[in-house]
């Protein structure tokens, strides 16, 4: 019953308990998952009086154990967890280890002694001695996860490409490179290796070769090898060491482009294994830009790049002169760049409305559709457009003219046919815009000659609608539906698609259906050898916060060392979970929040669902009596409320005395009964009173997860509230995060509630996720104008609006852009904060990079500073204008104090400032002068 704590542990006489909770001043506990630090507080459970812990700044106390009158805990308030004692009767704080390497992980007691683990250790400290002893353990286990397996990956592919004449697709999975048939054959592993990540491969347009990167050096190299795997790949070092994609083979199988994760776009050339570097992109966003491609006689890239409007223009690049030349003029988002085969048109995709799409991090960019057109640039001066007007005519037979003799063109003359002419002069002016509609397109790729694909995105809809476009008919078809990518082979016949969680094959000229040409990936598998896997993870995951996290300082940590401190635990790795924590350890040296490594090949566990059915229960008369039943709130979709759907006879008060035929009574656990009934029918026998005559027996569904129907029950208890207290005159509105479910309750309900004076926003445990510029600029639109009809009530603009005093609630629970909001909200002065300081976690990240094993790991790579060019809100947190502590007493007793404070001051600031109409002004009669 104690309000915010997460670990407590009771006296030896159980009348009180020492527990955690995260404290008011801010630093990151490393080893949690930064932002507010942790206390250690002590509660009376009689009065509930509250004792805390002594401690100092920025330190982070936790894991209380409680042996006689003195309670030991860890406590980093020294640099390095250790372990600590807090004598309940001196008040005297010791610190009992001196540990200066690795912290003090966790602490437990029992048996009148506290254990600890440090570097992977067991100490024993033992209080009347006063000393700790590392205890020797042996284990004799299987350990069947260290071993060496053949295990399948097909379902692991994250890249495919197709080979020039569509017989076999080459497919990146799990770090390895395998070749795979259309028909006929077996797959192909061609790189063989667990301890290195080999990905991103693709097939040379001859045929010959294929290219990947690997980092079985340990850094990311260039790799060319035969398709077969017989030969010893040649590896091309890279300048300056990265991460790498998109890789794209010249037509005559030479170069070789790519991009690198500090924004360059490179070639290389395959022979001699110089680079070059072509652009750099101007913002580092999570949606990459840099998309290229090959003209088709190899000596022109066409890419796209952010402009400093934060839109793209269209590049050309030209190898022979080695520069670029911008095609588009910056005043569309213009993406998605293609030669036509032939090698006359460029074709791209371009949007007026991108608008306010290039804000990407903040929330309005939400539901911004964005539509584009398909264009063509006519690249010769020469060449006329092949969307002149067209006009049947009758031709007229002509006598055959005489033809000179067949003969062999001069190779010369061949060579120059296959060149591609580039005018630069007025290329700009010969771009025409193509008679199709705008709909939001995407992946435009060239087909065989005159034809292209793109993308349409379907609304809700995960996958697209791929479509092709042959500019010889001047038609737009309907090619495939449900595509998630697709790859078109060197020679334009082929096509290489992944749909509905499968790979496969056609012809570009056909009419195929998703399922067409499936590869059998299910066949796919890889010898591994975990230990192997775990050390390329292991240096993969330091890498990545070597090259993404935003410091290139990296806080001041000589992170060379942190690798080589860490690395020695690597080789004890017996299961992935142990890796996960090796890697938390690693990257908590950085000091930030937001950085975090979970998943990967964990074994698989069998798991027993418990029913839910949405309510609470008491014991009462020895049976469980229904206390709250949870609604839903009747009409809310996606809620599901087992017991209260029209037709099941059920209320609160009632008891539940049956689940499935068997009797229910207390002690025997309620949800005994419920095990593996998830989305299954059961029976349940209820009734007003606790026997079974006159019970009822109902059929019911039980639900997977309580949460959001008691979030939903909790708000809209507090919106019941606010209205009560406030006499009708107050909104209130909770923000549960800054992402999609935080942005359809804003909208739901402060829209919903706009007849209201003002508004108390609670932004509590808000759990982050854009930047939340949304909110506050909607919350702060001020009255421009009013509007009278003939009928009905005036109006304003705008009309969506609360124009009356706002207070936000926050705690030490609201975090990332849960610590943006009510930053932005102060900044703005839209009205006071009242609650706890926010957990203080904005150097935030995107697209956290995925391990070869599944997992993954961030890399803090966007930090916020002020505008007067300070670091802020990290590690600081946002403090209230007003503090309100959840004091336990109040809150078991069933009241809100923070929430009660800011109905308090909402209607305070009303009074101050109460909201005022004008009323609709007399007849105009005066307007008839103006006739005269």
């Amino acid at each position: 019953p104690v309000p915010m704590a997460y670990r407590g542990t009771y006296s030896p006489d159980g009348e009180r308990m020492a527990y955690v909770r995260l404290g008011g001043e801010f630093d990151v506990w490393r080893h949690y998952r930064g932002g507010a630090t942790t206390e250690v507080w002590l509660l009376d459970m009689d009065d509930y009086d509250l004792e805390k812990v002594p401690r100092v700044d920025n330190c982070n106390d936790a894991y209380p154990v409680w042996i006689g009158d003195t309670i030991y805990f860890i406590s980093d308030r020294n640099h390095t967890f250790n372990l600590f004692s807090y004598d309940t009767v001196s008040k005297e704080v010791k610190q009992l280890t001196t540990h200066d390497d690795f912290d003090i992980r966790y602490a437990s007691g029992g048996g009148g002694a506290v254990i600890y683990e440090q570097a992977g250790w067991l100490y024993l400290y033992d209080p009347a001695a006063g000393e700790a002893k590392k205890l020797s353990i042996e284990l004799s286990g299987d350990l069947p996860w260290q071993r060496t397996r053949f295990t399948n990956v097909g379902d692991m592919v994250i890249w495919g490409e197709i080979s020039p004449n569509g017989k076999r697709a080459v497919l990146g999975a799990r770090g390895e490179v395998f070749t795979i048939p259309v028909d006929k054959g077996d797959y192909r592993n061609l790189t063989r290796s667990s301890g290195a990540n080999d990905c991103n491969p693709i097939w040379s347009p001859d045929g010959a070769k294929i290219a990947w990167f690997s980092d079985g050096s340990g850094e990311y190299q260039l790799m060319i090898g035969d398709q077969f795997g017989r030969e010893e790949p040649k590896a091309i070092a890279l300048e300056n060491p990265s991460f790498y994609d998109a890789p794209a083979w010249s037509p005559d199988s030479k170069k070789i482009a790519f991009a690198d994760k500090r924004l360059n776009l490179w070639y290389v050339d395959v022979e001699s294994g110089a680079a070059v570097k072509v652009d750099r992109d101007s913002y580092d966003h999570p949606h990459r830009s840099l998309d290229h491609v090959w003209s088709p006689d190899s000596r022109w890239l066409a890419y796209s790049k952010r402009l400093k409007n934060q839109q793209h223009a269209i590049f050309l690049y030209s190898l022979a002169e080695a520069k670029s030349h911008q095609l588009t003029d910056g005043l569309s988002d213009a993406i998605s760049p293609a030669f036509d085969r032939g090698g006359k048109y460029l074709y791209f995709l371009a949007s007026t409305n991108f608008a306010l799409n290039v804000g990407w991090l903040d929330m309005t960019s939400y539901e911004r559709p964005v539509r584009r057109g398909v264009y063509l640039t006519v690249l010769s001066s020469e060449e006329p457009s092949p969307l002149l007007p067209e006009s049947d005519e009758e031709e007229v037979k002509a006598e055959a003219e005489e033809k000179p003799e067949a003969g062999e063109k001069p190779e010369a003359e061949k060579q120059d046919e296959k060149l591609v002419r580039v005018d630069l002069e007025g290329l700009a002016r010969r771009t025409i815009a193509l008679d199709l509609p705008e709909r939001d397109y995407g992946s435009l790729k060239a087909g065989d000659e005159n034809v292209f694909f793109l993308t349409e995105a379907v609304p809700n809809e995960h996958s697209a609608q791929l479509l092709r476009y042959d500019l010889k008919k001047r038609k737009l078809d309907s090619f495939m539906p449900g595509v998630d990518s697709y790859v078109i082979s060197a020679t334009g016949k082929k096509m290489l698609y992944f749909a509905g969680g499968m790979w496969g094959v056609v012809d570009t000229a056909g009419s195929p259906k998703p399922g067409d040409g499936r590869l059998n990936t299910a066949s796919l598998q890889m010898k591994l050898d975990p230990q192997a896997e775990w050390a390329q993870i292991y240096r993969e995951a330091w890498r990545v916060d070597r090259d993404y996290f935003y410091d290139a300082e990296m806080h001041g940590t000589d992170w060379d060392a942190v690798y080589e401190k860490y690395k020695p635990f690597v080789k004890h790795v017996a299961h992935r979970s142990d890796l996960s924590y090796i890697l938390q350890m690693m990257i908590s040296e950085l000091t930030c929040g937001h950085s975090w490594a979970a998943g990967g090949d964990l074994p698989d566990v069998d798991l027993v669902r418990v029913g839910l059915l949405g309510a609470d229960f008491a014991v009462e008369d020895g049976y469980y009596k229904i206390t709250r039943i949870f609604t839903g709130e009747s009409w809310n979709p996606g809620l599901e409320a087992p017991l209260c759907a029209p037709g099941i006879d059920v209320g609160e008060g009632d008891y539940l005395l049956e689940v499935n035929g068997v009797e229910l009574k207390a002690p025997a656990n309620v949800y005994r009964l419920l095990e593996n009934t998830v989305g299954k029918q059961i029976t349940i026998r209820v009734n007003d009173k606790p026997t079974l005559e006159g019970a009822r027996l109902l059929t019911v569904v039980p639900t997977r997860s309580e949460t959001e129907l008691r979030r939903r029950a909790w708000v809209e208890d507090n919106r019941r509230k606010v209205d009560e207290m406030s006499g009708g005159k107050l909104a209130y509105v909770y923000l549960p995060n800054t992402a999609g479910a935080g942005y359809t309750y804003f909208n739901r309900y402060y829209f919903a509630q706009q007849d209201k004076l003002g508004a108390v926003i609670d932004e509590r445990f808000n759990g982050g996720g854009s930047a939340a510029d949304y909110f506050v600029d909607l919350m702060d639109r001020p009255v421009l104008s009013y509007w009278a009809t003939r009928d009905g009530d005036v109006f304003s603009t705008p009309a969506a609006a609360i124009f009356g005093p706002k207070v936000m609630i926050i705690n030490e629970f609201a975090g990332s852009g849960g610590d943006a909001l009510p930053y932005y909200f102060r900044k703005r002065g839209i009205g006071p904060l009242i609650g706890k300081t926010t957990w203080g976690g904005l150097v935030g990240h995107h697209g956290g990079r995925s391990l070869i094993d599944g997992g993954a790991i961030s890399s803090p790579n966007l930090a916020v500073f002020d505008t007067d060019g300070k670091w802020d809100v990290e590690n600081i947190g946002v403090h209230p204008d007003i503090e309100v502590e959840m004091t336990p007493k109040l809150v078991i007793g069933g009241a809100d104090p923070q929430l009660e404070r800011a109905v308090a001051e909402a209607l305070k600031l009303l009074e101050e400032n109460p909201v005022v109409h004008p009323p609709r002004p007399a007849s105009d009669t005066n307007r008839s002068q103006w006739r005269k």
